[in-house]
C-alpha cells in the first residue's frame, strides 16, 4: 500500500486559535466517551481495512466477482431451459435480446453493489452516485441532451456529404412499437453501463485512490490490449491513457483537494473505452470517443450530485443512434430502425462502419457536450455524493 492512498492518511489536528475555549480533562474524556473511537488497525486486518472500512480494492474486487458470479448462473440456467425446450438460438441483436440480456446486466450489479453495500456496513446501494438533488429533473435533462447531440452529430455529418438518408424502414404501429422497445432496451444499457462505471467504481474508487495506483491499473489496461489485441481502435485507448496523464499528475505534485475523484475518472473512463475495443467494426476514433464522453459522464456526476443525467443523456444517445436515426454502431445496423441512413466518402469523417461514434466530428460534439454541462450547472460546482478522503 501506497502511504499516499487517501485511505491511509492522517486526518490532521486543528489549529488552536485564541477564540478556542480550553476543554478541561473531565470535558474531554465525557465528550471521547460519546465519539466513535476511530479504528486503528494492525496485522492482517490493516491490509483490508482502512479509515473508511473496508479498502477500495478489495471492494471492487468483491463487486466484480459477485457481478460475474449472478451472470453466470442467470446464463447457464437461461441456456438449460432453452436446450431442454429445443428452443432456437438467436445470435442477432435485436431490441428483444438487448432488454433480456441487458436486465441480467443490471440485476447482476445491483445485487452485487447491495451485497457490498451489506459488508461495509456503512452505505446504501443508493449512496453510489445515484442520490443528490433533483434526481428526475436531472435525467430528463440527459434525455434531451443526449438525443440533441447525436442529432447534431447527424446533422453535420449530413451537411458535409458524409452521410445521406434513405427512405424510412417502418411506417405506421411499428414506428410506435419499435420506439418503445429500443427506449426500454437502452435505458436498460444506460442503466447497466453507468451504473458499473460512472456509480459503483466512480465512488468507490474516489474513495481510495492516488496517482500511482491509477497509472498501474491504467498500465495494466495498456499493456493487456497491447499483448493481446489487435486493431479494433486500440489507439484510441492509448490516446485517451496519455491525455489524462499530465492532469492526473499536476493534481498529485499539488496535493490538490479532491484529486482522488479526477483519477478515479481518469481509470473509469479509460476502462469504458477498453470494454468497447471488443466490439465489431470499431475504429480508434469511436474508442477514443467513448473513453471521452465517460469522462464527460463523470463530469456530470461532479456538478450535479448524481449519475441520472449521465443515465439519461446515454440512453438517448444510444436510442437517437440505432434506432432513430438507424445508423451503425460498432459495425451493427440493428433491425427495428426508423429512419435509414448510409456512410458516405471518407471513413474519418463517416466513421464507416463504426457509424457516427467512429467520424472525427463526434470529438467536437463530445466537447459541447462537456462545455454545456459547465455552463449549465455551474463550473467548479462539487457534487454532494462525491465521498471526501478521511
Amino acid at each position: 500500500m501506497n502511504p499516499e492512498d487517501p485511505e491511509l492518511q492522517p486526518r490532521q489536528p486543528e489549529a488552536l486559535s485564541a477564540e478556542t475555549p480550553v476543554e478541561s480533562p473531565l470535558a474531554t474524556a465525557a465528550d471521547a466517551a460519546l465519539k466513535p473511537e476511530i479504528k486503528k488497525y494492525r496485522g492482517l486486518r490493516w491490509v483490508f481495512m482502512g479509515s473508511q472500512g473496508l479498502r477500495a480494492g478489495w471492494s471492487v474486487l468483491i463487486f466484480a466477482a459477485l457481478a460475474f458470479l449472478v451472470i453466470f448462473l442467470i446464463a447457464t440456467i437461461a441456456t438449460a431451459i432453452a436446450k431442454a425446450h429445443h428452443a432456437p438460438q438467436n445470435h442477432g441483436i435485436t431490441a428483444l435480446t438487448t432488454i433480456i440480456g441487458e436486465s441480467i446486466g443490471v440485476l447482476a450489479i445491483v445485487l452485487a453493489a447491495a451485497l457490498v453495500a451489506l459488508i461495509e456496513r456503512r452505505r446504501s446501494l443508493l449512496a453510489f452516485n445515484l442520490t443528490g438533488p433533483r434526481r428526475l429533473l436531472n435525467f430528463l435533462y440527459g434525455l434531451v441532451a443526449g438525443f440533441a447531440a447525436l442529432s447534431m452529430l447527424v446533422g453535420a455529418m449530413t451537411w458535409g456529404g458524409w452521410l445521406h438518408f434513405a427512405p424510412p424502414a417502418l411506417s405506421g404501429a411499428e414506428i410506435f412499437k419499435f420506439a418503445a422497445l429500443w427506449g426500454v432496451a437502452f435505458l436498460l444499457v444506460g442503466c447497466f453501463e453507468e451504473g458499473t462505471f460512472r456509480c459503483y467504481l466512480q465512488f468507490t474508487l474516489t474513495r481510495g485512490i492516488n496517482f500511482w495506483w491509477a497509472l498501474g491499473i491504467i498500465a495494466v489496461i495498456c499493456g493487456d490490449l497491447l499483448l493481446r489485441a489487435k486493431g479494433n481502435g486500440v489507439w484510441g485507448v492509448y490516446g485517451f491513457a496519455l491525455l489524462g496523464l499530465p492532469p492526473c499528475l499536476l493534481l498529485h505534485l499539488k496535493k490538490t483537494a479532491g484529486a482522488g475523484f479526477w483519477q478515479a475518472a481518469w481509470v473509469t473512463s479509460t476502462l469504458f473505452g477498453f470494454i468497447h475495443t471488443s466490439n465489431n467494426g470499431e475504429n480508434w476514433v469511436g474508442i477514443f470517443a467513448a473513453a471521452f464522453i465517460g469522462f464527460v459522464f463523470c463530469v456530470s456526476v461532479r456538478v450535479t450530485g448524481t449519475a441520472w443525467w449521465a443515465i439519461g443523456c446515454h440512453a438517448a444517445w444510444d436510442w437517437a443512434e440505432t434506432y432513430f436515426y438507424g445508423t451503425a454502431d460498432s459495425g451493427l445496423v440493428a433491425p427495428g430502425h426508423y429512419l435509414t441512413t448510409n456512410p458516405a466518402g471518407n471513413v474519418l469523417w463517416s466513421g464507416g462502419m463504426d457509424g457516427p461514434e467512429g467520424s472525427l466530428l463526434v470529438i467536437p460534439i463530445i466537447l459541447l457536450l462537456l462545455l454545456a454541462i459547465l455552463v449549465l450547472y455551474g463550473r467548479g460546482r462539487q457534487a454532494a455524493s462525491v465521498p471526501v478522503a478521511r
